[in-house]
This record gives C-alpha cells, structure tokens and sequence, in this order.
C-alpha cells in the first residue's frame, strides 16, 4: 500500500532552531517529538541557500542551469529567462501520475511575474522588483489542488490565489499566514477518504522576515534573553553592530520558529487522526538558513553552515523506524527521495539527485547511511547585481568552497569541519583541501558545468593534490 506524503516547509528555518539539537535557545516541542519518534537526518544540506533555487531542486531533482531557476524569481530575473520550465516533471506530476491526489499550500515563489501581476499581486517593493505571481494552471507542476501565492511578505495579511481562480480572484486573510495556511492543509485532510493516498505540501512563510509579523503570544520565551544568550555561535563578533541587529532579529525569529513548531503539532495530530490503514509519511524541512550574526552577516545565500544546513524530520510511525542518520542530503535528493519513499521510481534522467530513501526506512542510528566520502554540492549563479559565482562540495567532515570574482579572480576556503563546525579557520593550502578540490572539479567535468572559474580553479590545483604558486 502506498503512502501518503505530507511535506512541511518553513522558509529560512535553520537546523540549529531544531530545539532537539541543542544548539539555538529556542523551543519546539512538537518537532522535537517528531525527530524522536522519526528519522532525524543531521546532515542536510541546502545546495542553494536561496529560496527560488533550492525550490526547483527540490521539486524535479534537476540542476538549476537545467530546471531554470539559477536566480531567485522576480521580474528582473524573470528578463534573464529565470523561472521553472514549463513540462519539466517533479515529484509531485510523478506521484499524480501514479493516482495520488496532490496538494500545494502556501508559498511558491517559481513563478516569473507578468505585468498584470504588479496590479494583481503584491505590488512592486521599495527594490524595484516584482516578486509576487500567480501560477496558472497549466504551471503548477503536477499540483491539483492549490492554495497558493508567489513571493509576498505580509505573514500577518496575506493573500492566496485558489485552484479555479484568475489571477485578479485572490483571496485576502486577516490571520498569521502559517496558522492560516495550516487550518486549510487540515480542512483538506479531513476532507480526503483513505481510498488513494494523498500528496500534500505545506509551504510555510515564516520564520521567514519580515520578523516582527509574528504574534505576540510566541514572543515571551525570547523577550528577555540577552545578545550572547540569543547567539551562542563562537562565530559571532558581539558588541559588534552586526550582532546587535542579529539580537533583536532573533527574538522575533525564534518566536516565528515556536509558531511554526505549534503548527506541525496542529498538523501532525490532523494526520494521527485520520483513519484508514495507510501509512503517512511526514517530512519537516526548509530552503536554506539565515545567519543571524555569524560571519558577520545577517541573511543566507552563503556556503557557511548556518545558511546550508537544513532540518530534515521523516516521520512514519511502523514506516521509518526511530533514529538518526548522518547521511548527506544535499538539495537534488529531496524529489528522487520523496518518490522512493513513495515506491515509485525516479526514471527521468534529468533528476540527477540521489534517492536517500532506503537509508531513511532503515535508520536506526546516527552512523546510519554515513559516508565521508558523499558529498552535497554548492551553487551560486552570477546575478545583476552581484557578478559573483561560486561552487562548492561539503562532506561530512570538510568543505571547499570556490566563489569567482570576475574583477579579482578567484577566491577559495577550506574547513575542516570536525575541527573547526564554526568555520574559523579557513586552509585552502591544506592538502585536505586540494583532494576535496580535486574532486570538485572532477564533478565540473562530469556534469559539464559552464562555471566562469573553472579554469582557475584547474589552475590553483591541477593536479587535484596541492596548490601550486
């Protein structure tokens, strides 16, 4: 019997805010009850920590120069030909084309804004930029049922576009959108018999900024906890003005992850109590990280551990047995992975990404599944504004990170992570270091990746064992 396959994601919630991990002072109960009666999985990793990027991945298992999505979607990008192709398959057409009854509630942010949608949507920020679309039907990507907008930051006011509506039919909502967005994924539940199974995904805004539209009510753990207590990652400067601004952001960021963690609990009891013999498979996850001070910086679409770890919770009762796995997941397994847990095989050989299924329905351990030598790739595409790009590998133990400047040249770090998880002590000289950039670029060749510092990086370690110069 095939199982249903409900999917949460809460965007730019990083795996240190998984109070079960003991790391971040913040509180989540209910996600903690679910890592312990799950698979825990401490070693996933965002590809791209960026919301548009990481998405597509995670959706078709196909790399960004493939599935189209290299940059965030907006309409700047949108004129550079960014955004999900249309007819691409994902887990999602997949599972639809296998008789489950598919769902998207939430935010999206794949679809590249059309005039009309400056007037029908959110509007055009303060940037310049149109980041909130509609998604007709026909692109929605194997989603029969949606609720569902682009890109708009309004948690306390939001609005959605429902499945038969045109683009100027949205509905407005005066609620905190999570608790919204959770009340609908429920009602949908309920109104489903156990006949097929069901594929539902809950695309959560927050703790996503802005961070003060959050309610009061989750604010009092965090009102009182001063700057060292809030960020306790030896990799923040305090007394800096950098952790300071991180400090008030994370009341307000912790408070938005309590929320987000009361509404898997409202989930997770929605889904126990459904009656049938169909085993429901529940997997809690993010699009990338945030900062919040280290390094110095506040936001993500970094290759540092705060922006690229994720928190992955696979929960199926009598399915997925209680445990841990230090298995890397980086963001292409996620659409082959959720398919095999599904039993359906990903036969498209545009999704490169890796099915981690049969690890995940066997981990009983954290050593379950662990390779030192698997890797999570790293991708960052130039932009107009930011002519930058970088790739990279992270292992269990180590990460090479390769950014090219196209006015300086190219920029390399190397960390030790078993030494060094708070990257402090970048050794790109190391010879860990030119193994692991051998094997980048060994990666850059199989793939044919069209990198503007490929050829650096071949010249800085050519024979994948030391640096020369």
């Amino acid at each position: 019997m095939r199982p249903n396959i409900l999917v949460v994601m809460a965007d730019q919630f990083r795996a240190s805010a998984l109070g079960v991990l003991g790391e971040d002072p913040v509180h989540t109960p209910n996600l903690d009850r679910l890592a312990r009666e799950g698979c825990l999985a401490t070693q996933a990793v965002s590809s791209y920590p960026v919301c548009s990027p990481h998405r597509a991945m995670f959706l078709t298992g196909m790399r960004p120069e493939v599935n189209g999505v290299t940059l965030n979607v907006h309409s700047e990008s949108a004129l550079d030909g960014v955004g999900l192709r249309d007819g691409l398959p994902t887990w999602a057409s997949l599972l639809r084309d296998r008789g489950y009854r598919t769902g998207y509630i939430g935010k999206w942010h794949l679809e590249p804004p059309v005039a009309e949608d400056e007037l029908h949507g959110e509007g055009r920020r303060d940037d310049g930029k149109v980041w909130d679309a509609w998604s007709p039907p026909a692109r929605r990507f194997g989603f029969d049922f949606w609720y569902s907008y682009g890109a708009t930051d309004r948690h306390l006011a939001p609005h959605y576009w429902t499945t038969d509506a045109e683009r100027h039919e949205r509905v407005e909502v005066d609620r905190w959108s999570a608790e919204h967005e959770t009340d609908v994924a429920i009602a949908y539940l309920a109104d489903l018999d156990d006949a097929a199974p069901f594929a539902l995904m809950v695309s959560l805004n927050p703790p996503h900024q802005p961070f003060d539209q959050v309610p009061d009510r989750y604010r009092a753990p965090y009102a009182d906890l001063d700057e060292r207590t809030l960020l306790n990652r030896p990799n923040v400067a305090h007394g800096t003005p950098v952790a300071e601004e991180a400090a008030a952001i994370a009341r307000d960021y912790f408070a938005a992850v309590t929320g987000v963690d009361e509404q898997v609990g409202r989930l997770a009891e929605a889904v126990a109590r459904r009656e049938g013999s169909r085993p429901t498979v529940t997997l809690f996850t993010s699009d990338h990280g945030m900062q919040l001070g280290s390094h110095g910086l506040l936001y993500k679409n970094v290759a540092y551990e705060e922006s690229v770890r994720l928190p992955l919770i696979v929960h199926a009762p009598g399915m997925v047995p209680a445990g841990e796995t230090g298995l890397i997941i980086d963001s292409l397994d996620f659409a082959p992975t959720i398919l095999g847990l599904a039993g359906i095989p990903a036969d498209d050989p545009r999704m490169v990404g890796r099915d981690r299924s049969a690890v995940l329905l066997e981990a009983e351990s954290s050593a379950a599944g662990a390779d030192d030598s698997e890797a999570a790739l790293y991708l960052r595409h130039a932009s107009r504004a930011d002519p930058a790009s970088g790739r990279g590998l992270r292992t269990r133990t180590a990460k090479v990170i390769a950014t090219w400047h196209p006015e300086t040249g190219l920029d390399v770090q190397f960390f030790d992570l078993v030494s060094d998880p708070f990257e402090l002590d970048s050794r790109p000289s190391c010879a860990d270091a030119a193994a692991l950039a051998g094997e980048l670029l060994r990666v850059l060749d199989a793939t044919d990746d069209p990198w503007a510092g490929r050829s650096a990086l071949t010249a800085a370690y050519p024979a994948g064992a030391r640096v020369t110069g």
